[in-house]
């Protein structure tokens, strides 16, 4: 019979373990009226007093703090609890999490829980993790078997003898014919002296044909004795990807997803549906879905959400400690505009209409040379702003439109180009192929670099699971190199020319902001250091051939 003590028990424990992850919240600070934008925000004050919890409670547990100092993201959310404060206010208090793993498990007390478990030991994920993992050994023993290397030794040995039999022989024909060709070019030469190096050649050549015959015989039955292996070794891999693939559809699977209408989808489906393909590995191990989820299903009503880091940068990277960031885009975007249906959430702060100024510092009959400001796309994109090609269409004729020749960052401002013509568009951008073009960026970075000039050299890449996010990448990142040299110097500021010699994708802003780099980020880079009234980089000069061959220096006031 079940016991009525038990459960009542059960429920209290609950209940205790409910009240461990919500944490207070004593402040006079009215909530704000919507929920926070995840993607692009100003932390509200509320999540501020929230972080300086989370931050108190790091330090204070050496373990945590150990695991967290190499580097971890952290999330808070505020939330109405439902209850009344002395006041009869809401009670306001916080949840706070962590992305992935923290201290070698995702379930600590303080912090939420995650959507799924997947790290109980005697669970369905570790079971089958651990199937994956004895494939992954088998695999390993047969590659490392004695008999393995032997074969594979002969097998390219066979082969490598085979190449240098081949070459050897094509090095005497090759000799061969050169002498030949001499004698050929001599005059009156025997018919019998003519047969004679016909028939050399033609002997060389089945010659080559033989050497090829043995060699590749030998070389057969040295691959015929690895065959097996290699098969076997193809089908174990084959069988590892799909048992693979087939854990990861059904780990998302078992990631099912609130929204703030009490609604229910997993993320398989979610991202299915928002983008017809399978979700990225983690995705739903973030801080913003954990935390709604646990909201959601808890009763507690979302305020307002912020997530920052703590720790050491890591290598490929740049994040800065106590930095707040805007949630990952590749993962969260279509999890969270599915949890966030039925909540009041602030609008995109970068979407807006209204229209500004655009100079233009050059025009002839072939291009434009715009002085775009700050906050203005170069083209149009996914987000509602109007862009440099907007406007300079609207000068257009019907049947035309303004050409690319080249792109600024949202936030940069300065100086842009843009053809009239294809002809025109094709001339000016073989010069920024072939490095023609001469620019000078000037650009306020803090702290002030430790070398007054330099160039910095980082490959660089993009972040496939945090878009518009560049990287570094020794290995598989495309050439990226800068000149610099600091031109003033106010406080803990310095005002620097960049001097691009690539031009790879927030070059500029990464290789100031790296820890490779300049380690000084340009101050107000919400996406490489911290957030300002605006990003401080701006194109100040370009020298370019016109069409006509006229070498054409332009310039710009650097309006900070």
């Amino acid at each position: 019979m079940y016991s009525y003590s038990l459960f009542f028990c059960n429920l209290a424990a609950d209940k205790r373990n409910f009240m461990k992850k919500i944490h207070p919240l004593e402040t006079a600070l009215l909530p704000p009226p919507r929920f926070t934008y995840p993607f692009c925000y100003e932390p509200h004050p509320l999540c501020e007093a929230a972080v300086a919890e989370v931050c108190r409670y790091i330090e204070s547990h050496p373990g945590i703090k150990r695991d967290a100092d190499r580097g971890k993201m952290f999330g808070v959310l505020v939330v109405e609890t439902g209850r009344k404060d002395k006041r009869g206010m809401p009670e306001i208090g916080f949840l706070a999490t962590f992305s992935g793993l923290l201290k070698g498990g995702n379930n600590r007390g303080w912090f939420v829980p995650p959507v799924y478990d997947a790290q109980q030991a005697d669970g369905v994920f570790k079971t089958r993790e651990k199937e994956i993992s004895a494939v992954n050994r088998l695999i390993d023993s047969i590659e490392h078997n004695t008999e393995t290397l032997r074969l594979r030794r002969e097998f390219a040995e066979r082969r490598e003898e085979e190449r240098r039999a081949v070459e050897r022989h094509k090095a005497v024909m090759e000799r061969s014919k050169r002498l030949r060709d001499m004698i050929r070019m001599q005059h009156n030469i025997e018919p019998e002296v003519r047969s004679q190096l016909i028939r050399e050649s033609q002997f060389q050549k089945a010659e080559l044909k033989r050497i090829q015959k043995a060699h590749a015989a030998i070389v057969a039955r040295a691959e015929d004795a690895l065959r097996g292996i290699e098969e076997r070794l193809a089908a174990l891999r084959r069988q590892r990807r799909e048992m693979s693939d087939s854990l990861q559809r059904w780990l998302f699977s078992q990631y099912e997803m609130l929204n703030a209408r009490g609604e229910v989808k997993n993320i398989v489906d979610i991202f299915s549906d928002f983008r017809g393909a399978l979700p990225p590995a983690a995705a739903g191990d973030c801080c913003a879905p954990k935390l709604l989820q646990y909201a959601y299903g808890n009763g507690l009503h979302p305020l307002c959400m912020a997530e920052f880091w703590w720790g050491e940068s890591p290598q490929s990277e740049i994040r800065h400690h106590l930095a707040y960031y805007p949630s990952c885009r590749s993962r969260c975007l279509p999890i969270l505009s599915w949890m966030m249906q039925g909540l009041e959430v602030d609008p995109n702060p970068q979407e807006n209409d209204v229209s500004r100024e655009l100079p233009i510092v050059y025009e002839d009959n072939n291009m434009w040379v715009v002085d775009k400001p700050s906050g203005m796309l170069s083209v149009p994109g996914k987000i509602r702003r109007e862009s440099v090609f907007d406007i300079l269409k609207a000068k257009c004729s019907d049947d035309t439109e303004p050409l690319v020749v080249h792109r600024l960052d949202m936030e940069t401002s300065g100086l842009l180009i843009f053809a009239k013509n294809a002809e025109t568009q094709k001339c000016l951008q073989r010069q920024f192929e072939q490095r023609l073009v001469e620019k000078r960026y000037v650009a306020l970075v803090s702290p002030v670099p430790k070398e007054h000039t330099g160039t910095v050299s980082l490959p660089m890449r993009p972040n496939p699971l945090d878009r518009p996010r560049q990287i570094i990448d020794r290995k598989n990142g495309r050439e990226a190199v800068t000149h610099y040299n600091i031109i003033g110097i106010d406080g803990d500021k310095a005002r620097i020319a960049l001097y691009p010699v690539t031009g790879r994708t927030h070059q500029l802003r990464v290789h100031c902001a790296h820890r490779d780099g300049l380690a000084a980020p340009i101050v107000g880079d919400a996406l490489y250091g911290l957030p300002g009234s605006r990003l401080m980089l701006h194109c100040e000069r370009i020298t370019i051939n016109s069409t006509d061959g006229k070498r054409l220096k332009l310039v710009s006031r650097v309006p900070f």
